[in-house]
């Protein structure tokens, strides 16, 4: 069995599908099967490590970006199918050719947020991404996503004309040493902050953890801090950034609200280690990477309601109600004042986080291509 990945897009992903398609090519080559040959369509350290169309700018370069993809997608790609004669094509980054193949089709579908908050996307490219999506759902073509949420919320759109399987993903695999100096240099103390990191997407729902958090410091007359790590929104439309960084001043939370940007896997090693807790705020997610990382790390984790994040966490995390500011300034207060939830917690959390290993995560995608 003949096994193409098609890893072209890692030359402009970021956060959660880089993580995926990275991992997942690891995992292909530390866990082999028998059965299956595998064929990467580029070298993923290469491509990630490509800068020709990251942090592209003018409209010029944009267009060439969206001109690239499509080549590659409806003609470059069904050309290496041929050429290495595949009898299946992974695509981890919700699109398919829409060239007809000969081979089956396996596509991941991380989430639905293109459907579900079409106010965080430009009208003319989410109409144009969802139509390639659709285009791409042809013949024998299954989908792959990540949680139970996700795929109902796929199926609500999309119907059930192609067969969709949960495969559970794994977070970073951060083998670097960590960077000691990094919370110093912040100039916090070890067990004496919160922290969150990821990009400030509107659905992440950071200004209401900086009024929680206002609120928690203004009930407990703590020294606490907290961290939110990590660059801007991805457009102008879902970037929290500057509402962020107004409400620091509003609140007078200067120097207790530390935003450190984009952060190394060196420093985001730091950041965990030395968190008292990871708060997870989002209004919506397709899986939740960090809940399982920071489990891993042994750190306790606040997470909202939302169906995906209940889900990875089941039942090892504290639960706070989806935008509500005072019931998560609640559960903050909470988690600071008995240590004994904090443990129960951190010792949950390091089992569940057990779940979601690379051996389980290629065994479930060599058990789903072996399966016809």
């Amino acid at each position: 069995m003949k096994v193409l990945l098609d890893l072209q897009y890692l030359n402009v992903a970021t956060t959660g599908i880089k993580t995926y398609m990275m991992e997942l090519a690891q995992a292909v080559l530390t866990y082999p099967h028998p059965e299956i040959e595998w064929v990467f369509s580029h070298d993923p350290k290469e491509q990630s490590a490509d800068q020709t169309f990251k942090g592209v700018q003018s409209k010029i370069q944009r267009l060439n970006y969206h001109l690239d993809y499509f080549r590659w997608k409806e003609f470059q790609l069904p050309d290496m199918v041929k050429k290495h004669q595949a009898d299946v094509l992974i695509c981890p980054d919700f699109v398919s050719p829409v060239a007809s193949l000969s081979c089956r089709r396996l596509t991941v579908i991380h989430d639905a947020f293109f459907w579900q908050m079409p106010q965080n996307y430009p009208t003319w490219w989410r109409t144009y991404f969802l139509s390639l999506i659709r285009k791409g759902l042809k013949q024998n073509t299954e989908i792959i996503t990540t949680t139970n949420y996700s795929r109902d919320a796929i199926l609500s759109h999309l119907g059930n004309k192609s067969p969709i399987s949960v495969i559970y993903q794994v977070p970073k695999n951060m083998t670097t040493e960590v960077d000691s100096a990094f919370i110093e240099k912040l100039g916090v103390d070890k067990y004496q902050y919160f922290v969150h990191i990821g990009t400030f997407d509107k659905r992440k729902n950071l200004p209401l953890l900086v009024r929680a958090f206002a609120s928690f410091l203004e009930k407990t007359n703590s020294d606490f801090k907290l961290l939110l790590a990590g660059g801007a929104g991805q457009s102008a439309q879902m970037n929290d950034l500057p509402i962020v960084e107004k409400l620091i001043t509003e609140l007078k939370l200067e120097g207790k609200v530390l935003l450190p940007g984009y952060v190394s896997d060196a420093q985001v090693r730091a950041l965990y280690e030395g968190a008292f807790a990871y708060v997870f705020p989002s209004e919506n997610e397709g899986f939740g990477i960090p809940i399982v990382e920071a489990m891993g790390f042994g750190i306790p984790v606040i997470h909202s309601d939302q169906p995906a994040l209940v889900e990875v966490s089941a039942g090892a995390g504290l639960v706070s109600k989806t935008g509500d500011t005072q019931d998560l300034a609640e559960k903050m207060i909470l988690l600071a004042s008995e240590d004994s939830l904090r443990m129960s917690l951190i010792e949950r959390g390091l089992e569940r986080a057990k779940d979601f290993s690379a051996k389980k995560f290629i065994a479930d995608f060599q058990k789903l291509i072996l399966s016809k």
